[in-house]
């Protein structure tokens, strides 16, 4: 399989220490994680972990696998697993997952581990479950794994690494792993250049990356080129609600009410993705959270009139072309985005054209992707595109909702860029921490619901995209809509679940 999945960044270091940000990509189908999350809709599939229970809402206990070993023949155990959780918390800066921001101790018994939680912590599950193990064995002689390059690693998945050199690298089927049976994948090659040039012209089996006109571009370079791109998050307008007049609910449903989603979809993605709407969930992906008395699935329609009675709630009139506030001054703002996130920039030139039409004046500001990053953690923006909604549903909105994230502009938050506090959506993520209950988490994700539809902490817009683009001639069974049993990123754990899904296009022929 010849696979657009790595590059060099900017060199093409030999990293195999998956906890590092500048790893190769491919350590992550070495390491396995506890846990096998689809980030399309949060299916949970047990991988180095048989089974878990939660006994209370502050203890989660384990089964590990008993028929999983390391890559040089040693058996992967509980041991394992206890021994990597304590060395995260030794060296937090390779705690990626952020795993011991929700436990207090982890024990072993036999096969099976517990985790003593920090307090009532259900969505603490995925976290933990998500975390890559290595072996005790190789990586208690290590002194410091933060830095530890890891170059001839040693792991429990289906691949060990081959040849390796500056332009590429190989991964070589591991005949003892605990699914070879599933694995029909020999052979993988890594590049190190993939251009966007490369992936049409290269014959990639798997790449993944956004493409403008795939069909006349991926489609058409070979009948066998396939593609897949799900929704896998909401992009949408932060307000500042710490900045005026953003403060004021009415400003924001005018907002939305003025907005276009389609024409800014269209827009932004090509066509690729459909509007979204205002309920934080991903649909189709999370169809059995919704909340089905909210309208039209959460849908704002564009509603000039609608949108122009808000306003006058808060203030404005439309006088001519101009929508003036008290003071008579027209009401204006800048929208911050990333220079070079281009789908972004064509959503922003969109919005700036449609909220023209009901009298505002709309000033585009593009910092580079490291200035636009460090002024939203900050504050300094008044209105900005960014992302919301994804995964597992207490995680998307504690991110997007909770004032424990909440700082005054000028210092920096990790989450809830908007600034938003309100005391009921705190009470409601705490409920929804503490409770193991299905029915009771599906009637509080339902109240949040209402209060993203209702208040519109952050506006929705369109869906961002999952770019998944494969070819059929060696293999089959790829993730699809009729199939989406993985997202299609060839990127952390996901690509551990696909290689077991995939068949040799002609059988033992091939």
């Amino acid at each position: 399989m010849l696979i657009n999945a790595d590059r060099g960044n900017p060199l093409f270091d030999r990293n195999f220490n998956p906890y590092l940000t500048n790893t190769r990509t491919a350590s992550r189908w070495m390491y396995e994680p506890l846990i096998m999350i689809n980030p399309l809709d949060n299916e949970q599939t047990p991988w180095l972990a048989t089974d878990w229970t939660l006994p209370d809402a502050d203890t989660i206990e384990m089964t590990i696998r008993d028929d999983a070993e390391w890559s040089d023949g040693e058996p992967l155990t509980a041991d394992d697993v206890a021994f990597t959780f304590e060395m995260l918390k030794e060296y937090p800066a390779i705690d990626i997952k952020g795993a011991w921001q929700h436990i207090d101790t982890v024990e072993v018994d036999g096969d099976t581990i517990t985790f003593e939680l920090l307090t009532d912590d259900v969505p603490a599950l995925p976290i933990i479950g998500a975390t890559y193990i290595v072996p005790e064995h190789i990586w208690s002689e290590v002194e410091d794994p933060a830095t530890w390059r890891n170059e001839d690693p040693i792991g429990s998945g289906p691949f060990t690494l081959g040849n390796y050199n500056q332009q590429q690298y190989s991964m070589d089927k591991n005949e003892d792993y605990w699914q070879a049976d599933s694995v029909e994948i020999e052979h993988l090659i890594l590049p190190a250049t993939n251009t966007q040039l490369d992936t049409v012209t290269r014959g990639y089996d798997w790449a993944y990356s956004f493409i403008s006109d795939v069909e006349g571009t991926w489609g058409a370079a070979s009948e066998s080129n396939t593609w897949w791109f799900p929704p896998i998050g909401i992009i949408g307008l932060i307000p500042n609600h710490d900045v005026a007049p953003f403060d004021d609910v009415h400003v924001r449903r005018g907002i939305s009410l003025a907005l276009e989603r389609a024409a800014i979809a269209d827009s932004a993605s090509e066509g690729y993705m459909e509007p979204a709407g205002q309920t934080g969930l991903i649909l189709p992906n999370q169809e059995d959270q919704l909340d089905p008395t909210i309208p039209d699935s959460g849908m704002i329609e564009q509603d000039t009139d609608a949108a122009l009675a808000e306003f006058e709630q808060a203030g404005y009139t439309l006088e001519g072309d101009r929508l003036v506030g008290a003071d008579g001054e027209q009401f204006s703002f800048s929208l911050t985005t990333a220079n070079g996130y281009s789908d972004w920039t064509r959503a922003a030139q969109e919005v700036q054209r449609q909220l023209r039409g009901v009298g505002i004046e709309v000033n585009l500001s593009l910092p580079q992707p490291a200035g636009y990053q460090q002024a939203i953690a900050n504050g300094d923006f008044e209105v900005a595109i960014g992302g919301m909604g994804g995964g597992y549903v207490y995680q998307a909105y504690n991110s997007l909702l909770s004032s424990e994230f909440y700082v005054p502009v000028g210092e920096t938050t990790a989450n809830n860029f908007a600034r938003y506090q309100n005391p009921a959506a705190d009470e409601l993520l705490a409920e929804l921490k503490a409770t193991p209950d299905p029915a009771e988490q599906l009637e509080l994700s339902h109240a949040l619901q209402n209060i993203v539809y209702d208040d519109l902490p952050v506006i929705g817009m369109y869906y961002g995209g999952s770019w998944g683009l494969f070819n059929d001639a060696k293999f089959t069974g790829w993730p699809s809509e009729e199939d989406p049993y993985m997202a299609p990123q060839n990127y952390d754990s996901a690509p551990l679940m696909i290689f077991t899904r995939l068949k040799l296009a002609n059988g033992d022929d091939q």
